[in-house]
């Protein structure tokens, strides 16, 4: 499994109680279908990635508290406390047009609509109602809210967006 290749559906934030679980902060649209007993999930650590099979799930505050196969002790999940949750692509749930995973914006070139360079999405931040791309330009980093009115032109395949930014906005980072 490469990781760089997978989709991370979620962070491990803590342990919780005393028989193994941990408390996940969720990156999925899908929880439910992602967060199940028998579900396999991918961690990295030390280089390696390894296989995690979920036992139990109850979802507390809209977030998972899982068990996991072979975390049987608090000092157990405390060391998985942290990492990415992730899953391979093909294992991710077919999108209706016009929508889009976070990690296929990920290298995509932004440009304004007069065709002036931006830079290339880095990462993509925030909550479902409130995301924001994170791209590095020529300047450094810039911040654009992922919004239709602003974001005009979405071509995950041609890893291309293009913006049109309100006045000011691309040299608030500046």
């Amino acid at each position: 499994m490469n990781w760089d290749d997978m989709a991370v559906v979620g962070r491990i934030a803590r342990a919780h109680g005393t028989r193994g679980q941990v408390i996940v902060n969720l990156e999925t649209d899908f929880p439910e279908t992602r967060f199940h007993p028998g579900a396999e999930l991918f961690v990295e650590r030390g280089g390696v990635v390894e296989a995690l099979r979920i036992t139990t799930v109850r979802f507390h505050r809209e977030r998972p508290v899982v068990g996991i196969d072979g975390v049987d002790t608090m000092n157990d999940a405390e060391a998985l406390a942290g990492l990415e949750l992730r899953v391979p692509a093909d294992r991710l749930a077919p999108l209706p047009a016009g929508t889009f995973y976070r990690h296929d914006l990920i290298g995509c070139v932004v440009e304004t609509r007069d065709g002036g360079s931006v830079g290339t999405v880095s990462g993509v931040e925030g909550t479902l109602s409130g995301s924001r791309l994170v791209i590095d330009g020529a300047r450094g980093e810039i911040l654009i809210p992922l919004a239709h009115d602003i974001c005009t032109t979405i071509d995950v395949e041609g890893k291309r967006i293009v913006v049109d930014p309100p006045e000011g906005l691309l040299d608030l980072n500046t």
